[in-house]
Formats: C-alpha cells, structure tokens, sequence
C-alpha cells in the first residue's frame, strides 16, 4: 500500500549535509551508519537503549522543525539534498520523474501546515504531549504519551510509506525501529539520516533506528520484537501472522494489512465518458499497487448486458489513458497471475458469465463478470466491472469488512449520501469521488483508524487544589526545549504589512487590525486553525495568573468593533476556560455598564486600565456599595502604583494583574502569573521563541541586560513571522520564577515609542509619571502633548483635574524632578513646559482601543 500524500506550504531551508551510506554499512543507528556486526551487538542492548531513549521528552515543536526545514529540501530541485536522494532513487532503478513526484509528495507531507493539520486531527492540538487541563474546571491533567519502542515492519513496495511511518512514530514521542527489506532501495534510511541532519538539537537522531534486513533473518527479528512496546506491520495475513507470534505480551500490532478497493456507479454516472476517464486514471495510476486502487467496479443493476456494455466503454476509456502513461516491465510472477487470471475468464465466456476485453499489447484489461461476489484484481492496470444492486451491498460486502478500503461512488448527490451510509455500514472505511480514490487529505484517517492514536497511549494526572493555578504541569519540571531561532534578517512592521500583499487566500481567514496608538493601525491575518492554537495558549497562561474559571464571573469589557481584537480573543480564551462570561464590551454608559456588573454578580473585570479607571472613577458609589469586583485583569497599558492601591484599599479588589501580554500581529507573546511582579511576564513558548537584542546592532544583549524585544512565531500558516521587532524594550531575569514555572520570562521595560526627542534631550514617558507618582503623590492619567512654534517647541503635560494639585505646583515638580527638562526649559531656553488640568475627557485616545495615546505629537502637523 501507500501512504497518500499530504499537501502544504514547504519551507525553502536546506538541511545540514547527512553523511553518505558507506560501503557495506547498511543499517542507520541513531545517526551513525553501521554494518551487520554492530548490529548484532546492538540489538542486545535495544531495552535498555529504550529506557534511556524515553527518559528524555520529544517535544513534537522538535518534529515539526525538522521536517518542515526538510520539507524545503526536499521541495528544492537542484539542491543537495533532492540531489542526493533524486540520484538514490534512479540508481536503484527509478525512472526520474516518478522520483521527483515522489519527493514532491514527501515534501508535501512534511511540511508544517499538513503536519499541524494531522496532529489537530488526530491528537488535539499541536503540543499532545504536554500535560494540560482538558477541563480548566478541574485540576486534571490530560496528555498523549508514547508507547516506547515502535516497530515499524515496512512494505516493499511504497517507497514513502516507511519513512512517514516513522515521523508519525516521532510525532508521538516514540523510539523507532524501522525494517526494511535487504532488496529496498536505501531511501528510507538516507531520507530518516537527513531528517535528523535538519535537526541540530540531535533529539531527533536519537529516536531513529533504521535496519534493511529479511524477515527470514530470526537471530535479529526475534529480539527486535521482543523488545518492542508496539509493532506496525505491512503486508498480508500471514507476514501479520508471523510477526504477531514474536510480539510478547502486551505489544500493540497495529495491522497495516492488505486491502481491496472498488468503484460504485449509479446508472446515470456509468454513462458519463468523464466519469468512466476519472475511473481509467484511478486505474492505471500506481498500478494499483496503493490499497486504494480500484480492483472492481460495481454497477447498481442486476442486468448482465449492461455490465458488459460498461465493460466495454471503460474499456475504451482505458485504452485512452493507459497510452500516455509508461508501464513498467513485469516480472514473471506478475505476468503468470495475470496471465492465468485471464485465462479462467476467458474460459467462463462460453457459460455467458464473463468477457475479457485486453489490450493487445497486454498492457491492460477490463474483466466483465456477472457475478456479484467481491474478487481481487491481478492489477496491473487489471479491472473487474461487476453487477450490485444497492440493495444487495451490505449481503454481498460484509463478509469481507476486513478486507475493505475505498469505494468511489459515482452518482447523483442523493445517490451519494445513501451509498455512502450503505457502504460504510458494508465495513468501507472511506468513500470519495471517482478520479480520487489515491487522493487524500491532511489528518485523514487510514484504514478507519488514526495512525498517531495508535502508536500512543492517553495518560492523566488527578492534581489536588495546589495546582488551580497551573496549566500545565511539564511547565514545574523543566524548560521547554525549543529549535534554534533562525539567522536571517529582522522583520519590522512595514514588512508584516508587505507580506500580506502576497498572502494565499487559504491562509487569511481572521482579519484583526490594530489599536493605532502608536501610528496608523496595521492589518494582522490568521488562519482560523492559527487563531484557535493562540487562544488556548492565552487560555493556558490566563489559569496561570489565577483566574479560576470554576468559581470566577469574567465581564469582558475590552473595546469591540472595527476589526479590533481585544474583545474577541479574550472572548474566547474565556470560552476555551469554560468560564462564566458577561460579554460586555466598553461602552460609553458607564452607569449602564456598573448596574450590569451589579446585576449579573460579576467579579472579575477585563479590559484597558483607562476605561477600568474611568469605570471605577465615575461610578464610585455603585461599585464600592456592591463591593463585589475582587479581581482585575488589564491588557495593552498598565495602571501606576497609585491606581493600584486606590483600588485594592478604595474599591476592595484583590487581584491586579496583567491579562496578557501581545500584540495584533503576533497575537498573545506571554503571561503573568500569581508571583509577578511589575511589568514580569512569562512567554508562552507554545507559540513564540524570544530573542533580546542590543538596541544599537543586531546582536544578542548580556544575560540580564535590556535590549529590543525580537519574536519568532511558530505557529503561524502563510505569514513567516521571524526574528519580528515588535517595538518593545525589556530584559530577562535571572533565575527561575517563584511560582514554580521553567518557562523563561521578560520584564516589559516600555516601547520605543514611549521615548521622544525634544531639542538636544530624550524623553521617556515613564520619566513623567514616575516624576508625577513620586512628588505629587498623583494617581490618575497622564499624557504629554508636542507642538512646535516660531522660536521653541512646547511640551504641555495633562493631568486629570480629580486628582491634580495647582498646574503651578505641578510644573515645578516635574522640572525639579527632570533635570535635562529642566535644563532645556530654564537653561537653554529651547523648550516652553506648561501644565494642563483638565477633565479625563479630553485625553486624546486610540479610535478603535481606547488606549490613551501617551505621547501626542504634532510637530510635524504644524
């Protein structure tokens, strides 16, 4: 059989160079080739090298790094490793453009999107192997776990089947054992040696063993089994057989047993030349050596002369297609099972049961019977046409459920519907259209099962109160181990927007656009399977920071509208929590929103600390007589340390904490947890890996030092999100963080926009409300205001009026408390400061967010 190829966008990088098979040295073992004698040793050691193998996790962002960087390869003619494997192919006696589809099809298959794809499916998510809540409601932990040593017994006659196998065997965190044929071109093992080239981590090669031997070989086939957790297995009912008496106690077999496939076609579609063209090339494609392959065509009639007037337009069909396809040479086996297959129906003509119509040539035939029993082809570009009322199809089928793979079904859409559920319940495990039976889709399943289910086991962890406010438990153990960063250039926000010019229409499904505070607001797309991996991670760090979705009453009150995202993701991240959700939005009646938080006993708010605080500012009595908000969570600003303790002492709340930390182009970037402190978040490794970079060169900053925030996203389709300047300053930490998690963190430091130039000076804005906090004792808003003049630039602070002192006292504290402003004010005479008191209201702010816009700049407006 073979495995159908996945599609999918392919990374353009090169692999590292895997070392050349030396003479001789046909086994590949965990990066080294070797020869017959090492193996023999090895082997002996093969439980024990599995213990140490599983002691170490094989995070699947490992995988996924590997193979997409090998996909590129693969999906690059003319480069070393195509090279490499194309000359692999055609010195073993494939023709050359059956080589190149093959690594074109290996190229799809591994590609992260169809990668991702398949682990959604199959496993959930694209981390299955982390312990998470399933149920943020509960402290149970959920994960899939690898089953140990994986077996692969590979067949002989699909080259991608075997090297696929053991990626789905990585993907589930297995050690595999991959058995080749001794007569098997080498591609298996050199395309395994040069997916572990693509990892530089070397996790990847300690997991990959790979062995051409013949199964007649017991002294390494007994020990091989005998070690091994699970076994997958190619081939007919008796190789099945053979290797299920080697499985100890215990083992998995999972069975990857020949299968037969067929076609159905409803009266009207028989008639269709299209139709029966689609079905010549499911036919003649492969040479129905794919289980797959049609080998019967059924018709839904009990008439015999309509079988073989059938038999004889696809015949006609067939002719036509099998002429422009090259037919490789038989071999004798091959030839005497056609040969005596044909001879039989021919026999049978003169009892009026069958009609053979054949090339003349011998290079295809059409086998016409009027019995309706289910008989496997010689193949070969070999058809049965047989006749099967639909309502015979489940007495005629199901007694060979075993043995059934495919139908194609060809028919009206009603016919289609009702066939499908007829030949499903007959023990068919898929159903497609003609012309697509080879054909498959990411994630789909194989023989009615999930290949990755298979080889994993479904593991819990029961926790206690003590981890309400863990999400993850892999996450107390160790740090995440994460693929290198890339090396290529720095991406900036001009380049996020002119990737999106070129972005594929399958890979834009969710547009957001940003706030606008600091400039013009941007276009950030998402693939929807994108936005949802962001949302469960962001979910994951908001259980982290202690919101409690079992007991917590959320009201979202982020900004709504005009392709903003706030509302909407903390929307569903509060959905994926299960929690209790009141979906406000920010709304201009704030009395409105305060008796609606009174009404529906919401204590835990979300939203901008500028309109949190004119929530509470306003609608002081309301809130404070209820007393029922414990907990705030803030995302895009921060409140000062005053805001803070008018909150905790003025209004009873409990919990300020950030809600997230993110941007609209790279969506959710970190969290903070119960034990932060100031502007401390944790990054969400699941989606983004974190460089922090010298603010003057592109280098890397001592340990500790602050620098310019630069994220790689990994989990993002379509756009390449890498080495991206997100505009902010911050420094990591030393040590690990008292809340117990190994995940790294970043202390936000401000953005470089939060710094302007005025005459010879720069100002940061935190300089002014550190300044207004410390000497005023102030604890409202603040915003700076830049206008140019004839003779000096002018720079006026507003200060909200409810809790400013005199403009005049005001002044003096921030010249005092500035000395270059100060400076630049008395000395040098190139600036006018002036104090603005006045109303909350008219702070200016971002349109869409909300967000108060720290600096306003209208020096260049004039």
């Amino acid at each position: 059989m073979t495995s159908a190829p996945m599609s999918g966008t392919a990374a353009t990088a090169d692999t590292a160079p895997a070392p050349g098979t030396p003479g001789g040295e046909h086994h590949w073992w965990q990066g080294a080739f070797i020869g017959d004698e090492e193996v023999t040793a090895r082997l002996a050691d093969l439980p024990a090298l599995t213990d140490r193998a599983l002691g170490e996790q094989l995070p699947t962002e490992i995988v996924l790094a590997a193979c997409d960087r090998l996909s590129g390869a693969l999906g690059t003619p003319g480069g070393p490793v195509h090279t490499r494997l194309t000359r692999c192919l055609t010195d073993e006696g494939t023709e050359a453009e059956e080589a190149v589809a093959l690594l074109a099809d290996l190229a799809a298959a591994l590609s992260r999107p169809a990668l991702e794809r398949k682990l959604r499916r199959e496993l959930g998510g694209p981390h299955p192997e982390r312990l998470i809540r399933p149920d943020a409601r509960e402290t149970v932990y959920e994960a899939w776990a690898p089953v140990g040593l994986l077996v692969h017994i590979a067949p002989g006659n699909a080259a991608g089947v075997a090297p696929l196998s053991v990626v789905e065997g990585l993907l589930s965190g297995n050690l595999n054992v991959l058995k080749t044929s001794s007569s098997d071109t080498p591609l298996a093992r050199l395309l395994l040696a040069e997916l572990a080239a693509a990892d530089p981590t070397g996790t990847l090669a300690r997991r990959i063993v790979v062995l051409s031997f013949s199964s007649g070989r017991r002294e390494w086939l007994e020990p091989l089994c005998a070690a091994a957790d699970a076994i997958a297995v190619w081939g007919g009912e008796d190789a099945v057989a053979g290797i299920t008496e080697l499985a100890p106690p215990g083992c998995r077999v999972v069975e990857w047993g020949h299968k037969i496939s067929f076609a159905y076609l409803c009266r009207g579609s028989w008639s269709d030349p299209a139709v029966l063209a689609a079905l010549a090339a499911d036919v003649c494609r492969l040479e129905q050596q794919a289980c797959s392959s049609p080998q019967v065509v059924y018709l839904d009639t009990d008439d015999a002369d309509e079988v073989f007037a059938v038999a004889g337009d696809l015949a006609a069909e067939l002719a036509l297609v099998s002429d422009k396809l090259p037919r490789p040479e038989l071999d004798l086996a091959e030839h005497a099972e056609i040969t005596n297959t044909e001879l039989v129906a021919r026999l049978e003509q003169h009892l009026g049961l069958t009609r053979v119509i054949a090339a003349d040539d011998g290079s295809w035939r059409v086998l016409a019977d009027t019995r309706p029993a289910l008989t496997a082809s010689p193949l070969h570009r070999s058809v049965w046409v047989k006749p099967l009322p639909r309502r015979d199809v489940t007495a005629t089928l199901r007694p060979m459920r075993r043995y059934l793979q495919t139908a194609a079904v060809g028919g009206e859409r009603r016919d289609v519907a009702a066939l499908s559920r007829a030949l499903l319940c007959a023990g068919v495990t898929r159903v497609t259209p003609v012309g697509a039976m080879l054909d498959a889709y990411d994630g789909e399943p194989h023989d009615g099962v999930y290949a990755l289910q298979c080889y994993s086991r479904r593991v819990a962890v029961r926790a206690d109160e003590r981890f309400t406010a863990t999400s993850c438990l892999d996450d107390l153990v160790a740090a995440p181990l994460l693929p290198a960063p890339p090396t290529g250039p720095l991406l900036d926000k001009a380049g996020v927007q002119e990737q999106l010019r070129h972005l594929a229409p399958e890979h834009a499904h969710l547009y957001f656009r940003s706030g606008g505070t600091t400039g013009a607001p941007a276009l950030s797309v998402f693939t929807n399977a994108d936005y949802d991996t962001q949302m469960r991670a962001a979910a994951h760090g908001l259980l982290d920071s202690g919101f409690d979705p079992a007991r917590d009453r959320a009201a979202n009150l982020f900004y709504c509208g005009g392709m903003y995202g706030s509302f909407i993701s903390f929307f569903s991240i509060l959905e994926r929590l299960n929690a209790t959700q009141i979906p406000l939005a920010a709304g201009d009646d704030l009395a409105a929103v305060a008796e609606a938080l009174v009404a529906y006993r919401a204590d835990t708010l979300f939203g901008m600390p500028s309109y949190l605080w004119q929530l509470f500012h306003t609608q002081r009595e309301t809130l404070r007589a209820w007393g029922g908000v414990r907990k705030v969570y803030y995302g895009g600003e921060h409140f000062t340390g005053e805001q803070r303790r008018v909150l905790q002492e003025d209004f009873g709340v409990e919990v300020i904490r950030s809600a997230a930390y993110g941007s609209t182009d790279l969506g959710p970037l970190g969290y903070q947890c119960e034990r932060a402190e100031g502007s401390v978040h944790h990054i969400l490794t699941d989606l983004h890996t974190l460089e922090v970079l010298d603010t003057e060169s592109d280098r890397p900053v001592p340990a500790g030092e602050p620098g310019r925030l630069v994220f790689t996203s990994r989990a993002r389709a379509g756009q390449r999100l890498d080495r991206y300047q997100i505009g902010d300053l911050g420094r990591v930490p030393a040590g690990d963080c008292p809340c117990g998690s190994r995940t790294p963190r970043v202390e936000l430091l401000g953005r470089h926009g939060d710094v302007v130039r005025v005459g010879t000076y720069s100002y940061h804005y935190r300089r002014f409300v550190d300044a207004a906090r410390t000497h005023l004792g102030y604890r409202g808003e603040l915003q700076v205001v830049l206008t140019g003049g004839t003779d000096r630039e002018r720079l006026t602070v507003r200060l909200d009026a409810a809790y400013a002192p005199s403009a005049e006292e005001a002044r003096a504290a921030f010249l005092t408390a500035i000395p270059e402003l100060r400076s630049s004010v008395e000395e040098e005479g190139m600036l006018t400061l002036s104090v603005e008191i006045t109303d909350v209201a008219s702070f200016e702010r971002a349109a869409t967010s909300g967000k108060l816009r720290a600096f306003v700049d209208r020096r260049t407006t004039g």
